[in-house]
C-alpha cells in the first residue's frame, strides 16, 4: 500500500517534519511493508522555509535582523535561483515573544523588511513572503520603515504608534528599494485590513490584545491606511489583514496575494504523488471552521480528490462535522485529543500520541 503523509505543523507541539515522521512511524508499526512518502507542508506560516528547502533545494541564507520586540534575532530566507522565499514568522513570529511580553501594540515587523532588503541585494528578482504566525499588528509599517519609508521612527514603533503619525508617510524610498522585484504575499487568509473581519479584531486576541486594545489597534491601522491608501482600495483587499497587516504593506509596494497552500503544494509536487497513492493523510493542530476556509488540509484533500484518492485528517482537535468535512473532500477525521483521552495528554505527549493515532488509522485503512 502506498500512503502520502502530508501534514502541516501542530502549532506549539510538533513541526510539520516531526508530525510527518510520527504519522509514518505509527503506520509502519501496524503495516511495516507500506510505502510511505513523507511530505511536510506549510501554508506560509512557521515552517515555510524548511518545507520549501526540503522540496526545492536552494540555499538558506541566515541574517541577524530586528525581532518583534526590537532585539536582534537570527532569521533565514531560501534563495532558489532568482526567487527568494521569506518566512515572516522567523523575523516577527509569535513564538519569539514570551507570553508575559505579548503586546501587539508594540511589536514590529521591521525584521521582515530587513530580510526582503537582504534578499533583493542578494539577487532575488521574485520574493515570496510567507505570512502567518506573526506577533505584530502594525500593518507592515515596520517592514516599510526597514525598506526606507519615512518617518521611520513611528513606523517601526509598533501598531499603537500609528495612531499618532506626525505627518504623511513617504513610501517612495521603500518602493525604490523593491523596484524591479516581484513581491508575492503567500497566504490563505482573506481578511481585509480593518473592521470586524480585519487584522486587529480577528488576530489581535491571539497575540495578547484585549477587547479595548483591539479597538485602539483597529483605529491606529485606520489612521495608517488614511496616510498610505487615501482611495481606500488596498485596505479592503482580501489578504491585506494577513500577519497583522503585512499583506497590506506588500500591496502598497505593488505586491500581489497568492495562495500559500497552492504555492507549496505545487513546489512539493503533491498532485503527482497523490496520483500514485492509495491514501493521503494530512493534519494540523486544530481542524476547525477556519480550516474549511482554504487552509492546508483542505488544499491537500482537494488535490487528492482530483485523482480519486481518499484523504483523511489526523488533527490535534477536530471541531468539524462529518458532513462539513466530506464537503471539503475529506473522507474521515481523527482527533488526537479524543484518542489520547485529554487535551493535556495530546499536548504533553504529542509525538507518542500521534504515532498511536496513526496506528489506529492504519488498522482502519490498510489492505
Amino acid at each position: 500500500m502506498r500512503i502520502v503523509i502530508a501534514p502541516d505543523k501542530f502549532a506549539g507541539t510538533l513541526t510539520a517534519v516531526e508530525a510527518a515522521q510520527a504519522l509514518a512511524e505509527g503506520w509502519h508499526s501496524v503495516d511495516p511493508d507500506a510505502q510511505t512518502e513523507l511530505v511536510p507542508l506549510s501554508d506560509g506560516g512557521p515552517g515555510f522555509v524548511e518545507v520549501l528547502h526540503t522540496a526545492l533545494g536552494g540555499t538558506v541564507v541566515e541574517e541577524e535582523v530586528t525581532g518583534p520586540l526590537g532585539a536582534p534575532v537570527r532569521a533565514g530566507y531560501l534563495l532558489d535561483g532568482g526567487t527568494a522565499y521569506v518566512e515572516s514568522a522567523q523575523a516577527c513570529g509569535l513564538h519569539l515573544v514570551p507570553g508575559k511580553d505579548r503586546d501587539p501594540g508594540r511589536t514590529t515587523s521591521s525584521g521582515v523588511g530587513e530580510l526582503i532588503a537582504h534578499a533583493a541585494a542578494g539577487g532575488a528578482h521574485t520574493i515570496v513572503v510567507g505570512l502567518g504566525g506573526s506577533a505584530t499588528n502594525d500593518g507592515g509599517a515596520g517592514m516599510l520603515a526597514a525598506l526606507g519609508a519615512a518617518p521611520s521612527g513611528p513606523l517601526a514603533a509598533g501598531g499603537a504608534a500609528l495612531a499618532a503619525l506626525p505627518g504623511p508617510v513617504d513610501l517612495a524610498p521603500a518602493q525604490r528599494a523593491t523596484e524591479g522585484v516581484r513581491l508575492i504575499a503567500a497566504t490563505d487568509v482573506d481578511n481585509p485590513l480593518l473592521g470586524a473581519h480585519g487584522a486587529s479584531a480577528v488576530f489581535g486576541p491571539q497575540k495578547g490584545a484585549d477587547e479595548e486594545q483591539v479597538q485602539r489597534l483597529d483605529a491606529a491601522l485606520a489612521a495608517f491606511a488614511d496616510a498610505t491608501d487615501p482611495d481606500g482600495r488596498l485596505r479592503t483587499a482580501p489578504g491585506a489583514g494577513a500577519a497583522g497587516g503585512l499583506g497590506y504593506a506588500l500591496l502598497l509596494l505593488g505586491g500581489t496575494v497568492e495562495s500559500g497552500v497552492d504555492r507549496v503544494l505545487s513546489a512539493v509536487g503533491l498532485a503527482e504523488l497523490a496520483a500514485a497513492a492509495d491514501l493521503v493523510i494530512t493534519g494540523e493542530g486544530s481542524f476547525d471552521a477556519q480550516s474549511l476556509r482554504g487552509k492546508l488540509p483542505c488544499g491537500v484533500a482537494r488535490t487528492a480528490a482530483e485523482h480519486g484518492v481518499p484523504c483523511v485528517v489526523a488533527a490535534g482537535a477536530v471541531a468539524v462535522g462529518r458532513r462539513e468535512a466530506a464537503a471539503a473532500g475529506i473522507t474521515e477525521t481523527y482527533s488526537l485529543v479524543e484518542s489520547a483521552g485529554s487535551v493535556e495528554a495530546a499536548l504533553t505527549r504529542s509525538a507518542q500520541e500521534l504515532r498511536r493515532l496513526a496506528a489506529e488509522v492504519a488498522r482502519r485503512w490498510r489492505r
